[in-house]
C-alpha cells in the first residue's frame, strides 16, 4: 500500500510541472499584455501616419475617378471633398481604435504568443522591422496603386453599366393599363 501511495505521489509530482506550463501557455492574453505589446510595437505612433497615408491614397484615387466621371468638377469641389475627408479622419480617436483592436488580438493570440512576440519586437531585428515597416507599407501601397486604380475603374464602369441597364429596363417595361370597371 505504501508503494502505491509513493508511486501515486511521485507520478503526481512529475505531472504537475508538466501540466502547469501547458496551462500557462494557453492562458488568454490580458488587456495589459496586449497594451504592453502595442507599446513595444509603437502601434499608437504608427496608427496616425498610416491613417494619413491611407487618406492621401484614397483622396488621389477619388480625385482621379471623379475627374474622369465628371470632367468639369471644379477645384473648389475637390477642395471641399478633401476638407470633408480630413475632418472625418480627425474624428477617428486613436485610443478608441486601440481599444477596438485589443479584443481582436485577445481572440487570436494567447499569453505565450504575446510573450514570444514581445521577445521578437524587443530584439534588434524586431525593432528594425518596426522602424522600416511604415516605409515598406507606403512603398508597397504606392507600388500597388496602379492595380488598385485599375480595379476601381472596373468597379466604376460596372456601376455605370448597371445604372444604364437599370434605366433601359425601366423604359422598356410597358406601363400597366388601368383596370376598367
Amino acid at each position: 500500500m505504501n508503494r502505491y501511495w509513493l508511486s501515486a505521489v511521485l507520478l503526481a509530482s512529475l505531472a504537475v510541472p508538466i501540466a502547469l506550463p501547458q496551462t500557462a501557455a494557453d492562458a488568454p492574453a490580458t488587456r495589459d499584455d496586449i497594451l504592453a505589446l502595442f507599446n513595444l510595437m509603437h502601434v499608437r505612433e504608427q496608427v496616425e501616419p498610416a491613417m494619413q497615408f491611407i487618406a492621401r491614397q484614397q483622396r488621389a484615387i477619388i480625385h482621379d475617378s471623379l475627374k474622369r466621371q465628371t470632367p468639369r468638377i471644379s477645384p473648389e469641389d475637390l477642395a471641399r471633398l478633401d476638407q470633408f475627408t480630413t475632418d472625418i479622419m480627425q474624428d477617428l480617436p486613436v485610443d478608441g481604435m486601440l481599444d477596438d483592436m485589443i479584443p481582436v488580438y485577445q481572440r487570436h493570440l494567447n499569453k505565450s504568443d504575446v510573450d514570444a512576440m514581445s521577445v521578437f519586437y524587443s530584439s534588434p531585428t524586431g525593432q528594425k522591422l518596426l522602424r522600416e515597416m511604415p516605409a515598406m507599407t507606403a512603398e508597397s501601397m504606392q507600388a500597388a496603386s496602379p492595380r488598385i486604380q485599375a480595379l476601381m475603374d472596373k468597379v466604376m464602369e460596372r456601376a455605370r453599366q448597371m445604372a444604364k441597364d437599370g434605366q433601359d429596363e425601366k423604359s422598356a417595361v410597358p406601363k400597366a393599363e388601368p383596370v376598367k370597371k
